[in-house]
């Protein structure tokens, strides 16, 4: 009885303390499957070759070209088309 009233009891009957244990053991139980499980994942990771690297890097460099020459037409495009229409409607 004196144990319980220095300890307290959860609503579970379960101590605090032993409450608190367990959530510091938890804590160790799942970050030590969460520090498996990365190491089970890194297994799995292949490195690329260096024909690989230098292949996706063209393929990467070509398209944000292309997408940079596409977006500066489709800006020219704009500007002039509301540079004029900004003239027609002003000069009167």
């Amino acid at each position: 009885m004196a144990k319980t009233a220095i300890v307290g009891v959860d609503g579970n009957g379960e101590s605090k303390v032993g409450a608190a244990l367990s959530g510091v053991t938890g804590l160790w139980d799942r970050a030590r499957t969460f520090l498996s499980d990365v190491r089970s994942e890194m297994r799995k990771v292949v490195t690329p070759s260096r024909k690989e690297v230098q292949a996706t890097t063209t393929v990467v460099l070509v398209t944000v070209f292309v997408f940079a020459a596409y977006f500066a037409l489709v800006d020219f495009i704009f500007s002039h088309a509301l540079t004029a229409f900004i003239t027609k409607m002003t000069a009167q």
